[in-house]
């Protein structure tokens, strides 16, 4: 700590110190930024255990189910856990070398998110006009009801907290990353009322319709992480 500058120990076990004095800048972090890329370390770690318990669940309930949106949900699960596995490495490289070695990786990180959002309304449309095609609809499975009832609030609470820090670190990966949280989110919300709608009234098609209504907003996220735009254009 120099002047109020948080300088990473590893780096001179490194031999980075070389570098470290040639181009402080680059590879030194505020004190206050450290904080912040700890807590979104925090927040990407949450991710990854909520992830695995709900995409085991989802994905087993929707194969004993026959249910396509179960599958789908699980599926969402896997890309979100690819997704916070990229941000963890792109947080790393940031809290390892500093600022400056991070636009590289928060590059790569925003070009992988926006991939990983693109494919996501991919599934979600092809999900969708596979089961008007077939008239397959839900299958109700508790397991998966209980799953996706958690997930909304578990989900909400994660995305509010990754686009606080998103806009304080001014990380376009990030906000990818909130992004995807807010999907899985809304795509909870589907899976709940398409199993209820399902058992209560038979209506079959109500969980393919209302997933399309998520298409427009992962698009837009995913083209604003591909283009670069400020991650803190917009709430």
């Amino acid at each position: 700590m120099e002047d109020g500058t948080f300088v990473n120990p590893g780096l001179k076990e490194s031999g980075a110190d070389t570098c470290c004095r040639s181009a402080p800048c680059a590879l030194s972090l505020t004190s206050e930024r450290a904080a912040l890329i700890r807590q979104a370390f925090h927040l990407e770690w949450m991710t990854v255990a909520w992830m695995v318990v709900e995409g085991v669940v989802a994905l087993g309930a929707g194969l004993a189910a026959g249910s396509l949106t179960l599958m789908a949900f699980g599926l969402d699960s896997a890309i979100e856990l690819a997704s916070a596995s990229v941000l963890i490495w792109r947080l790393n490289v940031e809290l390892r070398h500093g600022q400056g070695f991070s636009e590289r990786a928060e590059r790569t990180a925003s070009r992988i998110g926006a991939v990983l959002l693109f494919t996501l309304a991919a599934y979600i449309i092809a999900g969708a006009a596979w089961s008007l095609w077939t008239r397959h609809g839900e299958a109700f499975s508790l397991p998966g009801l209980i799953v996706a009832l958690l997930a909304m609030p578990i989900m909400t609470l994660l995305a509010r907290r990754k686009i606080a820090i998103a806009t304080q670190l001014d990380s376009r990966a990030m906000r990818a990353d909130a992004a995807e949280s807010i999907t899985c989110g809304w795509l909870s919300l589907v899976v709940v009322v398409g199993l209820l709608a399902d058992l209560m009234l038979g209506a079959w098609w109500v969980d393919a319709i209302t997933s399309l209504v998520i298409v427009g907003f992962v698009v837009k996220e995913a083209r604003e992480a591909w283009s670069g735009k400020d991650c803190c254009d917009h709430d």
